[in-house]
């Protein structure tokens, strides 16, 4: 997969990163190996969190699981799902310096500074949470894939998983496209989007006001 390193990201290409994936021995507990100065080191980790969040949020459903189970599964889905946010504002990072859309100096920062036309638009969905979306968008595919292959339901049941399948492929096709058209217009300057810090306040003990108040109570 390392050829991918010098390859610079298209709707296409990133749905076809994110199915190579699913191939690679020990996805998603290991990524494959490339540069973290690499926007595709950045698309992995976003996808491989999100996969391991997907197999979280599964078992968090459980009816028979005691209650340290499910706790247990809280605390990962939290775990992973800043890990997803954090590695999806690197992806921004890196479309902006490769579009020339960010002060490389700012980047990293709290406030990373744009630079763009002044009549540019702002765009209020990123390139980076476009990817995000490909990537559940690649997970609920291959999940309703498997639901069309299953021998122990009615004919009934495979053709909606099959109806479902060719839906969720066509919302696919229109988000690649959907990201392939924001990038060409930041590229003409007709458009622009910014890194957005999620600031997680739930997962920070210094801002979580209940987590403060334990703190203190310690």
């Amino acid at each position: 997969m390392d050829t991918f390193a010098h390859i610079t990201p298209t709707g296409a290409t990133v749905v076809d990163f994110h199915r190579q994936c699913f191939d690679f021995p020990r996805w998603p507990h290991e990524i494959p190996v490339l540069d973290s100065v690499n926007v595709w080191h950045w698309v992995a980790q976003n996808h491989r969190n999100n996969c391991l969040l997907w197999d979280e949020e599964d078992l968090a459903r459980r009816t028979r699981a005691s209650d340290g189970e499910i706790t247990a599964n809280k605390r990962a889905i939290d775990k992973y799902n800043q890990a997803r946010n954090d590695a999806t504002e690197r992806v921004d990072e890196f479309l902006l310096l490769e579009l020339g859309l960010i002060d490389p100096a700012t980047v990293g920062t709290d406030q990373p500074r744009s630079l763009v036309a002044a009549d540019a638009r702002l765009n209020s969905e990123t390139g980076g949470s476009i990817i995000d979306r490909l990537s559940i968008m690649s997970l609920k595919v291959k999940a309703m894939t498997a639901q069309t292959a299953r021998n122990d339901v009615d004919v009934v049941f495979i053709e909606t998983a099959r109806a479902k399948l060719s839906r969720l492929e066509e919302q696919r096709g229109d988000l690649a496209r959907c990201f392939d058209e924001l990038l060409r217009d930041c590229r003409s300057g007709q458009a622009y989007f910014k890194v957005y810090r999620q600031f997680k306040m739930y997962n920070d003990p210094k801002f979580n006001p209940v987590l403060v108040a334990e703190s203190k109570h310690a």
